[in-house]
């Protein structure tokens, strides 16, 4: 049975077919929902004109619930964060035996990004860190290079250090964002720039949400679908070839939520 909110969506877009297809998916896939998927809020709000206080209350709670302070971020913005924040973590460095653990704990539902967590918490709990780690550094780093370079200039310009990270520079000024830690890694690794947007998404930076809009915009929908898609289809790839669905999986969804906000 459908909660109100999913009814209120499917009235306001004028029936099950034409939410959709204006969200992309297949009918089938709407048809299924019971209530609108955490991940399709921002979506279904922007489509539809319905408020997400409407669309997911158990998420928003009352109007008078959202009058918070701008620092404050909501429940969605924080399951985006831990998104961002997990894959930058996966990209970032091969994974140790305690984050293989917890990865292995994720739970998913019958949507592509909580299929996209069973298949990954599968495989998190079919490896160990060291298998992870060499695998790790058969894609992302090799004898002379890894088999993917997961960086924007590469994707954009077939070339390092080119264009694109200037620019994922020069808006990382604009945002006040220094680069704290050790990594020796450009600005346009993607596990940095997934970092940047988990802290956007937390409100971790002075940011209002067009800033946050436009950085995904520029720096990662461009490129990075089409990366975690060639992970995903990688050969040598195994736990990351899990880690490859998810991430394409989570892109298309931000990538069609900012388009529709």
């Amino acid at each position: 049975m459908r909660d109100a909110g999913l009814e209120l969506a499917i009235k306001a877009a004028g029936g099950v077919g034409s939410l959709a297809r204006g969200l992309g998916i297949a009918q089938p896939s709407v048809s299924a929902w019971a209530r609108i998927p955490a991940e399709r809020v921002l979506a279904v709000e922007a489509l539809t004109q319905v408020d997400r206080f409407v669309l997911r209350p158990d998420l928003y709670g009352s109007p008078e619930d959202q009058a918070t302070s701008k620092a404050d971020v909501d429940e969605i913005d924080r399951l985006r964060a831990a998104e961002y924040g997990l894959l930058s973590l996966l990209l970032g460095k091969a994974p140790d035996a305690d984050t293989l653990k917890r990865v292995a704990t994720l739970k998913g539902d019958g949507s592509d990004l909580g299929m996209a967590h069973v298949e990954l918490a599968s495989a998190a709990a079919a490896t160990d860190d060291r298998a992870v780690s060499k695998e790790f550094f058969d894609l992302f780093i090799g004898l002379g290079r890894g088999e993917l370079l997961p960086y924007a200039s590469y994707y954009l310009t077939g070339f390092l250090h080119e264009r694109p990270l200037a620019r994922v520079r020069e808006d990382l000024r604009a945002l006040g964002i220094e680069r704290a830690g050790t990594s020796r890694e450009p600005e346009d690794h993607i596990a940095i720039l997934l970092e940047v947007m988990a802290g956007l998404a937390r409100g971790d930076f002075e940011a209002e949400f067009a800033e946050q809009a436009s950085f995904f915009e520029r720096h990662l929908k461009p490129w990075a679908a089409r990366m975690f898609a060639d992970l995903e289809m990688s050969q040598s790839a195994r736990f990351y070839r899990a880690v490859g669905r998810a991430g394409r999986v989570f892109m298309e969804l931000e990538s069609e939520a900012f388009t529709l906000s």
